[in-house]
């Protein structure tokens, strides 16, 4: 199988930090004889905006890796080439896959060698889709064969892309947690881009949960998409007392905080979280603040606290998976690339 690959494309692209995306139309396209052993070219379907594009943009978190950048991380597109000398590449050309927020990893440091590849300093940092390498807003992307992730034929390209970070970050908190069926999980910001991917991943795996945001509209998708209680923060008196009455009297054994507005959500969490509860946070604050969680609490209710970002190879293949089932379907609004910086 072999495809026709132009000498430009479309890209958005980022010229300073603050700035603008600028479309241009006459981006160059990397051609099969200059991609590396490991490289492939992958033709665009889709690209997902998250959250985390913007503070790339803005710089949030510190410079982008390159400059000028094209930004974008959740990318659904066709495998059309693979770099010459590769050996034994996961994917085929003609593959239908998905490109990630981490693009490859070393392989080689402590980090890689447990199984915590998403937490490999190169991965994060030089091999990051629309951060250390350029990204998915663009018509054709370079990324490595041993790190995409399959796309079954028969799912949606649109509602695919946001699994590839926003489900797969959800996903990775639920399981990490250690979560077992039955139990009451709470999910902040439950009617959110991760949070309403968290509400049904948790129902997916036999989970009771306790919805968490504010304003009838996320009240009915939340429910709708099977949580069995909700707590709207805004109007609760007492969010400590409301949560832990909705979740049997006891309080929830798990609390995946999804929300980045700030820290309280963290310290409420704590207060009602059961005995042996497990507090797992994906959210980043702004303006980074510290926990404020007493102590003596943490101890005395044997509290877990854990932080979780992104997620491996392996855990994507299974938050696909559950999404190909029809179990997980992501809300989306299509878009034109034009739209970028709206």
């Amino acid at each position: 199988m072999s495809f026709a690959i132009p000498k430009t494309q479309k890209a958005a692209v980022l010229h300073q930090a603050k700035g603008d995306y600028r479309i241009e139309a006459e981006w160059p396209v990397t051609q099969p004889n200059e991609l590396k052993p490991g490289e492939c070219l992958v033709k665009l379907e889709y690209s997902g905006v998250c959250h985390t594009d913007l503070h790339i943009k803005d710089a949030d978190w510190g410079m982008p890796g390159i400059m000028p950048l094209i930004g974008g991380h959740e990318g659904v597109g066709v495998v059309v080439a693979i770099g010459e000398h590769t050996v034994s590449p996961a994917v085929q050309i003609g593959d239908r896959v998905g490109l990630k927020y981490i693009a490859s990893i070393c392989e080689t440091c402590e980090m890689c060698r447990i199984g915590e590849e998403a937490c490999c300093t190169v991965g994060i940092t030089k091999l990051s889709h629309g951060s250390g390498i350029q990204g998915t807003f663009q018509q054709y992307a370079v990324s490595y064969t041993n790190y995409l992730t399959k796309i079954p034929d028969g799912v949606d390209g649109a509602a695919a892309a946001p699994v590839l970070c926003a489900g797969l970050t959800v996903y990775k908190a639920i399981k990490t947690s250690g979560a077992r069926i039955g139990q009451w999980i709470a999910i902040t910001g439950a009617g959110g881009g991760l949070g309403h991917l968290a509400v049904q991943y948790a129902v997916a795996q036999g989970l009771r949960v306790v919805a968490i945001d504010t304003g009838e509209k996320k009240r009915d998708l939340v429910l709708s998409l099977g949580a069995e209680k909700w707590v709207d923060f805004k109007e609760s008196k007492d969010l400590v007392a409301d949560v832990k009455e909705a979740a049997g009297g006891s309080g929830p054994q798990v609390a995946i905080i999804a929300t980045g507005g700030s820290a309280e959500p963290f310290r409420q969490a704590a207060l009602y979280l059961k005995t042996t509860g497990i507090m797992v946070g994906i959210g980043v604050p702004l303006g980074n603040p510290n926990l404020d969680i007493p102590i003596a609490l943490v101890i005395g209710k044997s509290l877990r606290i854990i932080g979780t970002a992104i997620g491996t190879r392996q855990d994507a293949d299974e938050a696909i998976a559950i999404a190909t089932l029809g179990k997980v379907q992501t809300r989306v609004e299509i878009r034109k690339l034009e739209d970028i910086n709206a």
